[in-house]
Formats: C-alpha cells, structure tokens, sequence
C-alpha cells in the first residue's frame, strides 16, 4: 500500500496531474494488496477536504480508460472463435461512420495481425473486431467479465458503470477501445485478472481468503486457452508494444496501455485525458496485477511532451512491480522467449514452451 502511494505520488508531481488511483489485486483469491486514490486527506481533520478529495477513485470514480479495452475485445473474438492469431485486419485508413472518424494514435497505415492490433494499440483493428463479434456477444462477455454491473466489495463506495442507453453498431465499436463506456479502476483490474488466470470469474476483497469465508471457486468466463493466448499477448505489449516502460527486468511483465480524452462540457477535451496501464506479473504463471491510472497528466521535454498511457502510467506500474516482487518472494527470471520478434511465433512458443495452468479451486 505504501509503496503504490509513494509512487502514484511522484507520477503526480513528475506530470502536474490533478488525481491518480492504483490497485494490486491476487488474480486467484482477488485479494486486494493495494487499494490507493489520490489526491487524500487524514479522516480526523476531514472538515478542510475538497470535494475533490474526499472519494475514493479507486472504487467510486468511473471514467473511460481507453485501449485497455482491447484487451477484452481480443479475449471475446479469440474465446468466441470469431477470429484466429493469424487473422489481419485493414488498418491502412480510418475509419467513418456517423459524422465520426475512428483513426489509429500510433498509426502503422497496414494490415495488421491479431497480435499486431495490441501491440501497435490500433483502434481502426479493434473497430473492426468488435463488429465480427457483434453487439448481442460483446454485451454478453463484458458482462461476464463484471464491466457492467457495480464492482462486489466490502465497502459502500462503489461507482456504477456508465453504459449507452442505445448500444449501436459506432457505440460497439467506440467500446471496443475504450470510449463510450465509463468503469472503475477496480471493475478494470478485476476483469483483466480473469483474462489472465486462466478464464475464472475475480470477485475482489479486501479479507484475506482464509477468514473472508468466500467460496474461491469461481465462475469460468474464458476457455483455458484462451487466457493462455492473452497472457502471451498482453506480454508482447511490453517486450515490442506500446507498454515497453512497464517491463521490469526478471519478472516477465505483461499488460496494456490506456489513454482516454476527456469529457469537458460534453465534448471530448484534446487536452484533458486518463493516462492509465494495467500491468500483470509474472506472465508465465500469473500472480498479480497492477493498474494505475492518471488524471491529466501534462507532458514533459522528457517526454517529448507526450502524456499517454505508455508515457505516464507503465513507468509508475514497472516501478512498482520492482519493488513489490522481492517483497512477495516472486523470484526473478530469465525468459528466453523475448528474443522471438514475430508476434504470432512468439505465441507458438510460449504455446509450446508452457501447459496451460488449470487453477485449482
């Protein structure tokens, strides 16, 4: 706890940005380790807070979080056999609909892979993804994953997630990357928990699972194999992708980076925005994730005044995992695997090289 607090903190001071929240979360009980929003105040002199510091945003605030979608995107076209790894999507331009243009940050002007839509972050790929698996199977699967409902914890501040009243083909597609869609950052991290543990249902808690009296034996939402490919995945957007800055040596880092404009008097702010990575460790047998998320960052001639996801937030959560890791006894290792630079051979070997782990509940 302390320590994603001193972090968040200095990602506060490092980007002038307003908030931040940060969550770590045991994948198999859904024991929370960490609970953090900022900015706080000591609850026995509460009569100075600012209504701006007196919520929870860990738990409470909901917000779009941008590309961290696609991840969940990816699981339900994989699970639901909609597509393959080796399947490309067009994203050479963008994409109009409705008055709207749908166009890629980091943008390739290609074909891209399954693997290559993650790793290059592509909101044009996963536009188009989230058409072939419709809209009745996207609501179906986020709802499984709990991004629908309010988060089950033993706290009353629970924000309720902001959905469309008319779920369209552009609302589809928006979601599929984030937008259109408001969540909290304890829904996010426990639904990428169940993307990576091996396809079961994360119901976070703040008890320990020994006196928490909760039955651990969750629901299944993914297949096995399909939580193996997003483990190979997510890592991939941390050895090649957008999330480099994540990676912290030894503890074989996987994850996805987000960033969302914000809504200012109803239109999205260019300048405003949530910069936020969900990371996850150690990816061979995952144990842990770790999310943190920034509330208007500003950009600094560090970074060339960029203030997204892979800028602002996958340092902090690299920071964090090198500094918890030897504290929770998860040793270090050397993954020969990282020198496999085609995406989709990359997957064949870590196919090979690891059974998927069957949690035992």
């Amino acid at each position: 706890q302390s320590l994603v607090r001193d972090e968040l903190l200095l990602a506060m001071d490092k980007f002038s940005a307003s908030a931040a929240a940060g969550i770590v979360l045991d994948v198999n009980s859904g024991e929370l380790l960490a609970l953090v929003s900022l900015p706080e105040f000591d609850p026995n002199i509460p009569s100075p807070a600012e209504s701006n510091f007196n919520f929870s945003r860990a738990t409470k605030g909901v917000y779009e979080m941008g590309s961290i979608f696609k991840l969940f995107t990816t699981a339900m076209a994989l699970d639901s056999g909609v597509i393959s790894l080796e399947d490309r999507y067009d994203a050479s331009e963008p994409i109009r609909i409705g008055g709207h243009t749908i166009s890629d940050y980091h943008a390739e002007n290609r074909e891209l892979s399954v693997p290559e839509i993650l790793i290059h972050s592509s909101n044009i790929g996963a536009a188009k993804m989230a058409l072939d698996i419709g809209i009745d199977r996207q609501q179906h699967y986020l709802s499984q994953f709990g991004l629908l409902d309010p988060a089950k914890i033993e706290l009353p501040e629970v924000g309720s997630p902001l959905v469309p009243k008319i779920w369209s083909d552009i609302s589809s597609m928006t979601i599929s990357y984030g937008h259109g869609i408001s969540v909290s950052p304890l829904q996010l991290a426990s639904a990428v928990g169940s993307l990576i543990n091996g396809g079961f249902k994360v119901e976070p808690t703040l008890l320990s699972i020994q006196t928490s009296g909760k039955d651990v034996r969750y629901k299944r939402v993914l297949t096995a194999d399909t939580s193996n490919k997003m483990r190979a995945l997510m890592r991939l957007v941390v050895s090649e992708g957008t999330g480099r800055k994540a990676n912290a040596e030894g503890y074989f880092v996987g994850g996805k980076t987000g960033t969302a404009n914000k809504l200012v008097n109803g239109k999205y702010s260019r300048n405003n925005r949530i910069a936020s990575f969900v990371g996850a460790f150690p990816m061979n047998d995952p144990r842990y994730v770790v999310l943190v998320m920034i509330d208007e960052p500003e950009g600094t001639e560090q970074t060339l005044n960029h203030a997204t996801g892979g800028w602002v937030a996958a340092p902090a959560v690299g920071k964090i995992i090198a500094r918890m890791g030897p504290m929770l006894g998860v040793r270090p290792v050397k993954m020969v695997m990282d020198d496999i630079k085609k995406p989709v051979g990359f997957i064949r070997l870590w196919e090979r090289s690891f059974e998927t782990r069957e949690a035992t509940r």
